[in-house]
């Protein structure tokens, strides 16, 4: 019995160590198992449980946007939808390419046939028609064919059309810089790609990313420009106006701060749309007043007049014979438009003499006339960094006879470009220092903080400053009774310039052509304190062809204009010109309009939504949704739009808006906010 016992109790112990030892292996396969999962494995099994719920997006940032000097918008980008197709899903799914094709080609106007082999294709991914108006879009989300999705994608647009139009350039389908300012920035306005972490749910859609919600921190920079968009508004049209006028090829205009260099215009014709590029010609694009060199003709006399003050060569009231019209030197015959026996420098400007200059040039010598004209910067490009921009011409004087100083001194045998003259006589008006032309005023990031800015820069010391303003008062003879400039002249305003009526080179049978004429005309105002330089150069004109005639009333109407937008008083006034803007907010608050009815909207018809008070890219966006277009004048806020609110209007009507800011708001803008208040002051002049 004792015997028995005791095998029993051997027996219970045995099975006691067996299941300890059973625990024991079990407890150490666990620990080697969580030591292989955690340690050994640990790093590579993290990474794909991320993979499953984590997802690295390659985010492109929204393109920055182009403002003038005073913060209105040039170029914006908003966001708008594209279609694609997922070819393989449409398979996987039994739809039928072709009907498909028939179904899509009726809302979005494209081929049938094409569309029918691009979704035919064994590929994932197929553009069908990008960027897209919302009523198309709308139009496509209800057909809700599977593998037929819909991506969101940013357009530039261009709210002010062919407005500067040259200068800005425009960005091709994909957001790149194709031309000016566009191209010459394209990296600072594109930004930079960013991977941001994201996570995604079962289906690998994104739900959450951090770094996605500020936009305005994956913005490119924005460039604003020295242009102030109401002096380009009125150069474009007085450009088009003398332009047509004279029945003229083409033209431009450079409406220059001589004080500073900055550009505050540039203007050129024909002009077009950024917003449509492709529907015109591509010489249409072209910037003529960085691009076309022309022979100067007798606007470049003026700088010849100071080279040979500044040499002592010449004195002020010294008499120059011009032999009654008729001159021969090296050997050539040389006419002036008037005979003239004996002139002062003074007259010889005024009455735009050929010989006088071409004898006051001589007595100078090649060389020196040389070196003065690469003073003033011809011969080498201005430095603005816009893509095409050309040096002109100016061949080293080493290569020069008697007659090529005299066709020099008076503009022919070398090219210009306008920005290259209206830099030129920038410098006799600031008191003989050439200053680095400027278009880009400052770079800021996407909270509106200045990233990079400009300052003015003297290139060089050209002439003293007592030749300068000799010359100033010299030109102020051209526009007066007996020059050759009186169209030129404003009213209230001492006027210094000087035309230009140059015969264009004939490169097919040489010489110069007999019935092809550049007329031209430079100069600056007010002449005692010079305010701007505006120089006008007009292509081809039949109508006429003499410079003063052509070209100098263009200035006139600008320098007009212009001197009244920038507050600068007529001689003999205290009180500087400024335009009463009309008083907006005479109707009292109290006073409630009855709410209008809804109106009928027809199928291919929008209701014009109501974008006042809002500003420029909210207005945009708004009419974009509405598949309407916006036809912008003025900056700062919308404070008028017709068609009226809820008009029905057809899909892609015009609706004109006008914006305005408020003049004597001095508060300092949010951090955020591009664009600049400030109440019209004077401007500072050039000592």
């Amino acid at each position: 019995m004792k015997a028995r016992s005791n095998r029993r109790e051997r027996w219970f112990r045995a099975r006691l160590a067996l299941l300890g030892l059973g625990l024991m292996a079990m407890a150490a396969v666990v620990v080697v198992r969580a030591f292989h999962l955690q340690v050994a494995t640990g790093d590579r099994l993290r990474e794909m449980a991320e993979g499953q719920h984590l997802r690295e997006l390659r985010v492109s940032p929204r393109r920055g946007a182009i403002y003038d000097r005073h913060g209105a918008e040039l170029a914006v980008s908003a966001d708008v939808d594209s279609v694609y197709a997922n070819p393989r899903r449409l398979r996987a799914m039994e739809q039928d390419p072709t009907t498909v094709a028939r179904r899509l080609s009726k809302i979005l106007d494209v081929d049938a046939a094409q569309l029918a082999s691009r979704l035919s294709s064994n590929r994932y991914f197929v553009w069908i028609k990008r960027r897209v108006t919302p009523h198309e879009a709308t139009s496509v989300r209800e057909l809700q064919i599977p593998g037929i999705e819909l991506t969101a994608e940013a357009r530039r647009y261009y709210p002010n059309r062919h407005l500067a139009a040259h200068l800005l350039g425009f960005a091709d389908v994909d957001g790149r810089g194709i031309e000016g300012i566009e191209l010459a920035y394209e990296e600072r306005l594109r930004g930079s790609d960013r991977r941001v972490a994201a996570i995604r749910d079962r289906r690998g859609q994104v739900v959450f990313a951090d770094d996605l919600e500020d936009d305005r921190s994956m913005q490119g920079q924005n460039v604003v420009l020295t242009i102030d968009k109401a002096i380009q508004h009125v150069a474009e049209r007085e450009l088009a106006l003398g332009v047509r006028t004279f029945e003229a090829r083409g033209g431009s205009v450079v409406v220059m701060d001589p004080s500073t260099g900055e550009i505050l215009a540039l203007a050129n014709y024909p002009p077009f749309n950024p917003n449509e590029p492709s529907k015109h010609p591509t010489a249409h694009r072209r910037n003529r007043a960085l691009v076309d060199r022309f022979e100067p003709g007798s606007t470049i006399k003026p700088f010849t007049m100071a080279a040979a003050l500044t040499a002592g060569t010449v004195k002020p009231n010294q008499s120059i014979n011009c032999e009654n019209g008729v001159a021969r030197i090296g050997g050539r015959r040389l006419h002036d438009a008037h005979p003239y026996e004996w002139l002062t420098p003074t007259q010889v400007l005024a009455h735009s003499s050929n010989i006088g200059t071409a004898k006051i040039a001589l007595e100078l010598g090649k060389k020196e006339l040389y070196r003065a004209f690469r003073r003033f910067g011809f011969g080498e490009p201005t430095g603005l960094g816009i893509p095409g921009e050309t040096a002109g011409i100016l061949r080293h004087y080493r290569r020069w006879y008697d007659i090529d100083t005299a066709a020099v001194s008076f503009g022919q045998g070398m090219s210009v470009t306008n920005v290259q003259l209206a830099t030129a006589m920038s410098a006799i008006a600031n008191g003989g220092r050439l200053m680095q032309p400027m278009l880009v005023r400052r770079m800021t990031d996407g909270h509106g903080a200045t990233i990079e800015e400009t300052k003015p820069k003297v290139r060089r010391q050209v002439v003293p400053r007592r030749i300068a303003k000799l010359i100033g008062q010299m030109l102020t003879a051209v526009t007066e009774a007996g020059g050759t400039a009186m169209e030129a002249a404003v009213d209230g305003y001492l006027v210094a310039g000087k035309t230009g009526t140059a015969q264009k080179a004939d490169y097919v049978h040489g010489g110069y052509a007999k019935d092809q004429w550049l007329a031209s005309f430079i100069g600056f105002v007010p002449a005692d304190r010079p305010a701007v330089v505006i120089s006008v150069v007009i292509d081809e004109p039949v109508i006429a062809h003499y410079g003063g005639t052509v070209a100098g009333p263009v200035f006139r109407r600008i320098a007009e204009v212009t001197l009244r937008h920038l507050g600068i008083a007529p001689a003999g006034q205290q009180e500087p010109i400024v335009a009463k803007r009309k008083e907006r907010e005479e109707t009292p608050v109290a006073q409630v309009e009855a709410e209008p009815e809804e109106p009928k909207v027809e199928h291919g018809e929008s209701a014009v939504p109501d974008v006042r008070s809002l500003p420029l890219r909210q207005a945009v966006i708004a009419l974009h949704a509405k598949s309407l277009v916006p036809e912008v004048s003025g900056s700062g806020l919308v404070v008028a739009q017709d068609p009226a609110p809820g008009k029905a209007v057809p899909h892609g009507a015009v609706v004109r808006l006008e914006l305005e800011r408020r003049r004597f708001d001095t508060s300092v803008p949010a951090q955020g906010s591009p664009t600049l208040t400030a109440a019209v002051s004077r401007r500072p002049h050039a000592p």
